[in-house]
């Protein structure tokens, strides 16, 4: 019986790392053609998921369907028979492992069987947690568009996530908020492009251009680099503000309220909660 406590912020960390980050997969997968290419000839479910007693069927999961090059990602199910499967027994386990404090190793399912499979989603989930745990900007040009992408599509659906599971701070700001967008960009890059949109206690978290209107505020960086510069915590946004180097269109006074929600976001992929 699994008798480890896990706490709330456990489950805020663990929804977002479910709904969140390990969906990012997909995208470091696809944009990476050396990774990619290993997928071109299989076909195998792949699924990530951790014990947890009070859950429906006793544990979470999230669970990637491969199919010849194709890929679709079923967030917070369960798949009844993955072909592989990495069981972690707990958690908390779950969240040191992905938040890069630890390495406890999960059981492995249908790795002799599917082994080529598995070295190739392994290389996967390593390209991403490299980018998302960096303290550093990568070198490489390619490395830094993709991590500013992965990062800002975690971010608005970390919120997103946060509304849903009521954090206290989040779910009281989308509560009281009429129909606006947030977005987050960075000149030139349309395809780095992320938003969340909030209305009355609902949240949607989206990739791209916000397609209805302009947004109510939009974070604007004029560099990847100054993007990443932030997002890593390198730079302080009222000097990048001052510098023009971010800009913040539309309703400045909530560019505030918007950096700390990122921040919660950052501080529960980094389980600081554990510190």
């Amino acid at each position: 019986m699994n008798d480890v406590i896990i706490t709330q912020d456990d489950l805020y960390a663990a929804r977002i790392f479910f709904n969140s980050a390990l969906p990012l997969l997909k995208v470091v997968i696809q944009s990476k053609p050396e990774i990619s290419a290993k997928f071109r000839n299989k076909r195998f479910v792949f699924q990530i998921s951790a014990l947890y007693n009070k859950a429906p069927d006793g544990k979470m999961a999230t669970y990637f369907i491969f199919n010849k090059g194709d890929i679709t990602v079923k967030v917070s199910e369960i798949h009844p028979k993955p072909d592989i499967e990495l069981v972690f027994p707990d958690l908390k386990k779950f969240i040191v492992f992905f938040s890069g404090k630890g390495t406890p190793l999960p059981k492995m399912k249908g790795v002799v069987t599917h082994f080529g499979a598995f070295v190739a989603a392994l290389k996967g989930l390593l390209a991403m947690a490299k980018l998302l745990g960096a303290t550093d900007a990568p070198t490489d040009q390619a490395d830094q568009e993709l991590c500013v992408k992965l990062f800002f599509y975690l971010l608005p659906n970390g919120i997103s996530q946060l509304n849903k599971a009521g954090q206290e701070k989040v779910r009281d700001f989308v509560l009281k908020s009429p129909d606006r967008a947030y977005a987050f960009a960075v000149t030139g890059y349309p395809e780095l492009n992320s938003y969340i949109r909030v209305k009355e206690g609902n949240s949607k978290a989206g990739r791209g251009e916000y397609p209805r209107c302009k947004p109510f505020l939009t974070l604007r960086f004029d560099s990847v680099i100054h993007a990443l510069d932030i997002l890593m915590g390198k730079g302080d946004m009222v000097d990048y503000m001052a510098n023009k180097y971010l800009t913040v269109e539309g309703a400045p006074e909530f560019a505030g309220t918007v950096g700390e929600f990122m921040l919660l976001v950052a501080s529960y992929a980094k389980a600081a909660y554990m510190d």
